[in-house]
């Protein structure tokens, strides 16, 4: 278990996926994406194996939810910035986390 000051430590914020390409030499299907989570931020990179539930055109100008404050991570040639968050079903497929109306970017979760 975690703690609630551990909690407090995770940073999420809203961002707009700004571009995506395929992701052929990841392991399992994903795509590269770009994040625009504003000025503060700026825009990161990261890949997400969201391909089940996602086209590319779906993606672009979508807001998400991502952790942004974790260590950058090598994923096959690119360096993941953030973690995408979503929800996982039973068949491994994943439905991406987002505001419920447009928010500025950058925005905290809470």
């Amino acid at each position: 278990m975690i703690t609630f000051s551990d909690f407090l430590n995770v940073k999420m914020h809203v961002g707009t996926i700004v571009e995506v390409e395929d992701f052929p030499e990841a392991r399992k299907p994903a795509y590269k994406l770009k994040i625009d989570f504003g000025q503060k931020i700026g825009i990161k990179k990261s890949s997400a194996q969201i391909t089940d539930y996602y086209t590319k055109k779906d993606l672009i100008h979508r807001q998400i939810i991502a952790v942004t404050n974790f260590p950058p991570k090598q994923i096959a040639n690119i360096i993941s910035e953030v973690l995408v968050l979503g929800a996982v079903e039973a068949d491994g497929k994943v439905v991406l986390i987002h505001p419920e109306r447009p928010t500025p970017n950058g925005t905290k979760i809470a």
